[in-house]
């Protein structure tokens, strides 16, 4: 499932928008959500970093869209947005914002389906680097690499990255499933390790950003056999 933000203000712009993604929809067999505002002023208020994709328009009342994908920005580094505009020279200014593209109005059917095309290689580019967590409220979008470890703490976990902890809903069950193959591993029932991130092995314990993290006896041929294959082997 695609999840897309329309910000414009035209409705009957808004309903072509509509027609186009479930037209190319039903021709790639893809599934879209949408969810709509009709000025940049409501999407910044309302914004969660839960979209995979943007389409954005520049001239809307209360909030312009350029205004509006700035302060996107900076809650949500890696949603892609795409401009919908009159006005070529647009796009140009998209680039302070890392804008992704443009699509020229008025809408034709052939050149929407190329830019979203493009455009959604850009989303699976950044889901695969990207973990998408539930917390109180909503969902925040993590880097992978910047997640150094998760720790289960009561019903919570606590996700220990780069930019803080944060809180979550989820279960370490459905973190761990959506990071397979990514290089995480348990170090015992309670934790789930970026092997990128262990500075060492010390005491029994996996050392990560100066944490000791118990290796439980169960868990701790699976984690240094992971761990070798990651950094290319540990001390004894």
């Amino acid at each position: 499932m695609i999840r897309i933000a329309i910000a414009e203000d035209d409705p009957k712009c808004f309903a072509q928008l509509e027609q186009f993604i479930g037209d190319y929809g039903r021709e790639t067999g893809r599934s879209f959500q949408i969810t709509h505002y009709d000025n940049g002023e409501d999407l910044v208020e309302r914004y969660r970093p839960e979209f995979d994709l943007i389409l954005m328009d520049v001239e809307m009342p209360f909030m312009d869209g350029m205004t509006a994908a700035g302060y996107v920005r900076e809650k949500d580094p890696e949603v892609v947005i795409v401009f919908v505009t009159n006005l070529a020279q647009y796009a140009i200014q998209g680039y302070s914002v890392n804008a992704l593209d443009y699509i020229l109005k008025p809408l034709n059917y052939f050149s929407f389906s190329q830019r979203l095309g493009r455009a959604l290689q850009y989303v699976k580019k950044k889901d695969d680097a990207c973990l998408t967590v539930a917390v109180k409220g909503g969902a925040i979008r993590l880097e992978v690499d910047s997640i150094y470890y998760i720790e289960r703490l009561g019903r919570q976990l606590m996700f220990h990255t780069r930019s803080g902890i944060h809180a979550s809903t989820a279960t370490l069950q459905q973190v761990e499933k959506a990071l397979e193959g990514k290089g995480f591993a348990r170090c015992n029932k309670g934790y789930l390790v970026n092997l990128e991130h262990v500075d060492g092995i010390q005491d029994g314990c996996a050392v990560v950003q100066g944490d000791k993290l118990l290796i439980s006896r169960g868990r701790r041929g699976p984690f240094l056999e992971a761990l070798a294959d990651c950094v290319g082997g540990v001390g004894p």
